[in-house]
């Protein structure tokens, strides 16, 4: 029987994150990048925290609204009261991933739950924006609380994966994506490695919450805050943590979408012309409001 190569995607680029703000929120967000404006089908990448909230002191995203995308929020610590515009109301708890489809439009509030207010603690954090295809870029708002039960974890080469959505070796997520995408939280002990197998029209990239790490076929060397593009040369990606600590890595890889793309602040749409009808619509209160 004749053994298939299957060869190792190289690296594209490394692009550290920058710093800002959003709300109280301190955010490193390494997508966009210089050079990088979007990972298709990827948008942003926002990691909030670890920040330290005294208790008492409230804060988070207050009222925003969105169109046209998804956006995926998961709570490493941390407790984050979600609400919008269609009536939606939820307590998003560490561990967990709030998924949700803007749609057609909503306002909505990201601020820190009453109880994490009370008691303060650390708030830390990653949203991931995920664009629709033209056909759902106006359905209907929702969301959903991925909890324990939705997140699959497993064991794989000595380290722990999580999987938020899509599938790895035997494993599958329940969540459903509107289009092919791949979303895994890695845990590389110190001196382990894994190669985990990446569908090859899917662009992929790691960004690193802690530690250190060596990417790809020719062990690129990068570290937290730092986003690792790989290029679309192979169906593997190759990790190592050759640290004494441990690498904590997301790994996210999608089906492109070939459609144009046109933005503005919290609207992502196909033209500049459903852009302005998006900012219309929002300041004629047609999003609703909380």
């Amino acid at each position: 029987m004749t053994k298939l190569n299957i060869k190792t995607r190289s690296i594209d680029k490394i692009a550290t994150a920058h710093q800002t703000r959003e709300g109280n929120f301190e955010v490193n967000r390494p997508l966009p990048s210089p050079g990088i404006n979007n990972i298709n089908p990827f948008l942003m990448l926002d990691n909030f925290g670890p920040t330290a909230i005294k208790p008492g002191e409230q804060g988070g995203v207050g009222e925003h609204p969105h169109r046209g995308f998804e956006t995926v929020t998961y709570l490493l610590s941390g407790e984050i009261e979600h609400k919008d515009s269609s009536g939606g109301q939820a307590i998003i708890k560490a561990g967990q991933v709030q998924w949700m489809t803007a749609g057609s439009g909503l306002v909505h509030s990201e601020l820190h739950s009453p109880e994490f207010t009370q008691k303060g603690g650390v708030i830390h954090g990653l949203q991931l924006w995920v664009n629709l295809p033209k056909k759902d870029k106006m359905t209907t708002p929702h969301y959903k609380i991925l909890g324990q039960d939705d997140i699959i974890s497993f064991q794989k080469d000595e380290i722990t994966v999580r999987i938020i959505a899509g599938e790895l070796d035997d494993h599958k997520s329940t969540t459903k994506t509107h289009t092919p995408v791949n979303y895994f939280h890695l845990t590389l002990p110190a001196g382990t490695q894994t190669e985990l197998k990446i569908p090859h029209t899917h662009n992929s990239f790691a960004y690193i919450i802690s530690g250190r790490g060596e990417f790809g076929e020719d062990s690129q060397k990068a570290k937290s805050t730092q986003l690792v593009l790989f290029k679309n040369d192979g169906e593997t990606v190759q990790i190592k943590n050759t640290e004494t600590e441990n690498l904590e890595v997301i790994l996210l890889s999608g089906e492109p979408i070939h459609e144009p793309i046109a933005s503005y602040g919290p609207f992502v749409m196909n033209s500049f012309d459903e852009i302005y009808e998006a900012i219309n619509d929002y300041q004629m209160g047609r999003m609703g409001s909380l």
